[in-house]
């Protein structure tokens, strides 16, 4: 059997172009654009895709929730504001942790979590 690991992901976007700029200026994402509708993304380590669709994730409607991680919570939180993200959850403890999630440009919800 071989290693079934994820390895990639792929998230809706009503406006692919307003994405871009928000993961590229809040996280530094790379992207290569494979027509109107569908673009790729790299976030360093890992790959994945927007692609066209007036659909949103929401873990609250039972969507896969997608976690990045960083060694600055706070700081991250600040960069997901000021580049248009609204945070969903605040910043709270769990096991091992804390996070917040927030909400994309397309309403996309996502987590960011740190160990520190």
């Amino acid at each position: 059997m071989t290693n079934t690991k994820i390895n990639y992901i792929e998230l809706p976007a009503s406006d692919i172009e307003k994405v871009k700029r928000f993961y590229g200026k809040t996280f530094g994402w790379t992207f290569e654009d494979y027509g109107p509708d569908y673009c790729a993304f790299n976030d360093g380590s890992n790959d994945g895709g927007f692609y066209r669709s007036p659909l949103h994730t929401d873990s609250d409607a039972g969507a896969a929730l997608v976690v990045l991680y960083t060694e600055h919570l706070e700081q991250v939180l600040d960069r997901v504001t000021e580049n248009g993200g609204v945070i969903h959850k605040p910043i709270f403890s769990f096991p091992g942790g804390r996070r917040f999630h927030f909400k994309d440009p397309n309403q996309n919800e996502l987590a960011v979590w740190s160990d520190q």
